[in-house]
């Protein structure tokens, strides 16, 4: 394999590119995900090589910090995950900070000044890409004043844009709002609305397996496909996110975002091309083709729950209701199944169950795409029953992918069992992959919009969800389902597809019954 590698890096084809001249300005450079994610993968880029010369880093915050503080505070940071100390001076050089309020003017100012400055400093050619790391609710103050400042304006020879966290609004009409507003000082082609998903290399090997390989494409349809099933599964509670989550909910958290666009990524046509306009025409294509929710039948379809106490890895946990920062009396789902249908060709009668949740068994996110019977067994009449082939695409914690198929068993000549062939990235490879954060901070400086979420896209996303929104909003506590922490979610979302005459992977491989449920 390494052969082949070095023959395809010899052609640019596994070559990463580096992009040109580029600054980055992070809004909420003071937050958790900045030095969780977004410091750690712009150094990474930065040791790899993958950063121009004329670079820096220009963090925003609330928070008071002078650029040696900052510099500091990061070199902490990296220092505690063992990475080389002067590698980390080099790249701090290339780090500087402001602070102020993002509702304020002089903020804004202060920013335009000193990017004049850094950008004859370094050589920027005055290229910003933005970072809104911030808390929804001060992305319009932010682009506002960038827009007042002129500092979303672009030129031939220089680029402005902006990356934006979801949740992109909280519901049709909101984010149509937002997206309004944003179009006023930003053309399409500078919003880059980053789903940290799409950044996985499994998420991203999906169109790899399904185009590049005839084995797969032939029978990728209602044919030969039973089912398909998506589950992002977490063992952490809210820990600290407790006053988003309040606010949000799992469905607007995970489905709207997320689970959506590995659906589309599962189901899509092929698009005619790589280049991002084509890709994210056929994700916005099958998006449009996926069935709507009446308001009415609405429980036939999804099933929402919260978590009470429980165990999870044999340590005690509590409800969610026991949480810290969250409502005693919250109606907040924290688990969401659903069944989605896609009226088109290719998916006719063809099911996507789809369910995520926290404080579950472990944590685990796949793809299982399930296959129909064969046509006609001949080991029926020996009473065999054969276990359905299914092609797992393991996104976390080990990537990779899984086919499962039957075969014989050494012994008996009719001893079948099922053979599950296994791939994994880090042990194939060895070595590990970028992380999301990496793959998408490098995208959005190449310019290339490809794993980020178009306006179209989004709006119908919305559409989707809304009336259910508005249906467990209505209903308050009512149709909420309990579920012990640690095991896989109520009863009720076995039942969705027991209805059906199927029923979830197993992914513990145990027997007993782990599920708990109570409607109020």
């Amino acid at each position: 394999m390494e052969q082949i590698v070095k023959h395809l890096s010899r052609k640019n084809i596994c070559e990463e590119i580096k992009p040109g001249a580029s600054s980055l300005i992070i809004f909420g450079a003071s937050g958790d995900l900045t030095f969780r994610k977004l410091i750690p993968s712009i150094y990474t880029l930065f040791k790899k090589n993958l950063l121009p010369n004329e670079f820096f880093l220009l963090g925003i915050a609330r928070s008071k910090f002078t650029d040696e503080e900052y510099r500091q505070e990061i070199k902490n940071r990296l220092l505690q995950e063992n990475e080389d100390s002067y590698i980390i001076s080099k790249f701090i050089e290339k780090v500087f900070y402001t602070s102020g309020f993002y509702d304020d003017d002089a903020l804004y100012l202060e920013l335009k000044n000193k990017l004049n400055y850094l950008d004859k400093l370094f050589n920027t050619q005055e290229n910003h890409l933005f970072y809104l790391s911030t808390p929804p609710n001060v992305y319009l103050e932010i682009i506002k004043r960038l827009g007042k400042f002129n500092l979303t304006k672009e030129s031939e020879n220089s680029y402005s844009r902006i990356i934006i966290e979801k949740p992109f609004g909280s519901n049709f009409n909101t984010s149509k709002e937002l997206d309004e507003e944003l179009h006023k000082y930003l053309n399409e082609t500078q919003i880059y609305r980053i789903d940290h998903y799409l950044g996985k290399e499994t998420v991203q090997n999906i169109m790899m397996l399904r185009f590049a390989n005839i084995v797969f494409e032939p029978i990728w349809n209602y044919k030969y496909i039973d089912n398909v099933q998506i589950t992002v599964a977490e063992t952490l509670g809210v820990e600290h996110r407790a006053g988003y989550f309040e606010q949000a909910g799992l469905l607007r958290d995970m489905f709207q975002n997320h689970m959506m666009q590995l659906l589309t990524l599962v189901a899509m046509e092929p698009p005619a091309s790589l280049e991002d306009t084509s890709v994210r025409d056929e994700k916005t294509k099958l998006l449009k083709t996926i069935r709507p929710f009446e308001k009415d039948k609405i429980d036939e379809y999804f099933v929402r729950g919260q978590y009470i106490e429980g165990m999870i890895n044999g340590k005690e946990v509590p409800a969610y209701t026991e949480e810290k920062n969250v409502n005693p009396n919250s109606f907040v789902e924290t688990f969401v199944a659903a069944k989605f249908l896609i009226d088109n060709w290719r998916w006719s009668g063809v099911p996507f169950y789809v369910r995520a949740g926290k404080r579950l068994k472990r944590k685990v996110t796949e793809i299982a795409i399930i296959f129909k019977d064969v046509p006609h067994s001949i080991f029926a009449k020996n009473d065999i029953t054969l276990e359905k082939n299914a092609l797992i695409l393991n996104i976390q914690p080990d990537e990779g992918f899984s086919l499962k198929i039957q075969a014989k068993q050494p012994g008996s000549k009719l001893c079948l069992n099922t053979l599950t062939m296994d791939f994994n990235y880090d042990e194939f490879f060895k070595f590990k992959g970028p992380d999301a954060y990496e793959r998408l901070l490098l995208d959005a400086m190449l310019g290339d919009q490809t794993l980020f979420v178009r306006s179209d896209a989004m709006e119908i996303s919305w559409k989707i969800f809304t009336p259910v929104l508005e249906k467990w909003e209505e209903e308050k506590h009512n149709g909420l389902r309990l579920y012990k922490a640690g095991t896989w979610g109520p009863k009720e979302s076995f039942e969705l597809l027991e209805k059906d005459n199927r029923s979830w992977r197993n992914l513990d491989f145990e027997s007993e019954n782990l599920y708990e449920s109570k409607v109020f």
